[in-house]
């Protein structure tokens, strides 16, 4: 049987070409230079590994995984330029083992020039085990350097093989910030102009896709020019399919819509909560300031009426944190939902609050003696610690010792609502057992 690559010459594949006047706006943007990039600090910071091989045109195989239009096939095509290699690119959509063999024979003849490849394979996770198995033998042996592509974690969609023998460089969703600057850039670059509420618009609804972006930008540029008006908010709509949404992240509506939501989850209403969280993701806010306040719900409106609504909500957060948007909406969504169902006690709130108007009225008194620490050697010689009734020893696990300083022992915080019965009923319990009043 022969081997995969084992093919007939073929005409060489040309290197990539300067952008024409007309290609699409998103190809005719397209970075050049690792100056003109946007976003991915993280990789291409001073020094970094990714930096270092694109700048000193000595490329290494590479899987660049992360969401669409973040500038994947920019940098597999900055690798060549700088390297000044020949670029072959092939979707895994597509592309059979035909299509592959072609590419090494190219890269085989190339070689034989002294001249190196670059192999961009997008969507890499759509080759099987057995095709992406037979790329190795060209990787190891240097034939080509493989730039794979994938908006799935390689990790789970990418054979160990490979992966070893590849650096896994994560790339992260653009920011509005980004994705305005880009445009901005985009409409030097043809000579026109827009609104500050159009380019707002499009920059935060396009997912951080730069591709996206540009591509709903030029649309609403040649809708306005059928018209011969300038660009409105309804051709921006129209070129993003989507209606935009008045939310001010740093005014009113920020306030406003985080109020409507927590009051709307507190008053037991899972529709109007989830109707102000999707306001909320839909206009932009940050999702991590959403967890936050999901955290501080769960125990000022909730609290050990149902204990394990903070728990739900702190992972809400964590998934956040994790998975990012858009897929973090799931966990949102569940934690809203859940609170909302939860039922209601403020007691915790308010129990502080008593606790902490006591210390300010009365200041806070010195603990009774057997409670003070004895952890330190001079503590028993001034009676700290000594006398202390340990709990475990009683039955229930429960004293008569007075834990509150002295003249402050009548004093009562904890009054458990309505919606804890089950906790007044055990501190009742408690508060009889200790001979205090229930």
């Amino acid at each position: 049987m022969g081997s995969l690559f084992d093919l007939p010459e073929e005409p060489p594949a040309t290197s990539p070409s300067q952008a024409a006047a007309d290609q699409p706006l998103a190809a005719r943007m397209r970075p050049r230079t690792l100056e003109q990039f946007v976003g991915q600090t993280h990789l291409l910071g001073p020094s970094s590994a990714l930096r270092t091989a694109i700048q000193s045109g000595e490329p290494h195989s590479m899987i660049l995984y992360g969401p669409p239009g973040t500038g994947k096939t920019t940098l597999a095509r900055m690798l060549a330029e700088y390297a000044d290699a020949a670029f072959e690119e092939l979707s895994a959509v597509e592309a059979g083992r035909a299509q592959v063999r072609e590419v090494m024979e190219r890269a085989r003849e190339r070689r034989r020039s002294g001249r190196h490849t670059i192999f961009f394979l997008d969507e890499i996770h759509r080759f099987n085990k057995a095709q992406q198995d037979a790329l190795l033998p060209a990787v190891e042996e240097g034939l080509v350097v493989l730039v794979g592509a994938t908006t799935e974690n390689p990790y789970f969609e990418v054979n160990s093989a490979l992966i070893s023998r590849a650096q896994i460089y994560e790339l992260q969703e653009l920011t509005p910030d980004d994705i305005a600057g880009l445009l901005r850039r985009a409409l030097d670059e043809v000579g026109a102009s827009v609104s500050t509420e159009v380019i707002e618009f499009i920059s935060s609804r396009s997912a951080g896709d730069a591709r996206s972006s540009l591509n709903a930008l030029e649309l609403a540029l040649d809708t306005a020019a059928r018209t011969g008006e300038p660009v409105t908010l309804a051709d921006a709509e129209d070129a993003m399919q989507r209606k935009a949404l008045r939310y001010d992240k740093a005014g009113d509506q920020h306030y406003d819509y985080i109020s409507a939501f927590i009051k709307s989850v507190r008053g037991s209403d899972p529709d109007a909560g989830l109707y102000y969280l999707a306001a909320m993701i839909e206009g932009g806010e940050d999702p991590r300031y959403i967890a936050r306040r999901i955290i501080v719900l769960a125990s000022e409106d909730v609290g050990n009426a149902d204990p394990q609504a903070l728990s739900v909500a702190v992972a809400a957060a964590q998934a956040v944190e994790h998975v990012g948007l858009p897929e973090c909406t799931y966990a949102l969504s569940q934690a809203t939902i859940y609170l909302a169902m939860a039922p209601k006690s403020n007691v915790a709130g308010t129990a502080f609050g008593r606790a902490r108007a006591e210390i300010k009225e009365h200041g806070a008194k010195i603990p009774p003696t057997a409670l003070r620490t004895a952890a330190y050697p001079a503590a028993k010689k001034l009676g700290r610690g000594i006398g202390y009734d340990y709990p475990h020893d009683h039955p229930g696990h429960v004293n008569d010792q007075e834990h509150l300083p002295e003249g402050r022992e009548h004093v009562r915080f904890f009054d458990p609502g309505d919606a804890e019965p089950e906790l007044a009923e055990r501190l009742k319990r408690i508060r009889n057992a200790r001979g205090r009043d229930a």
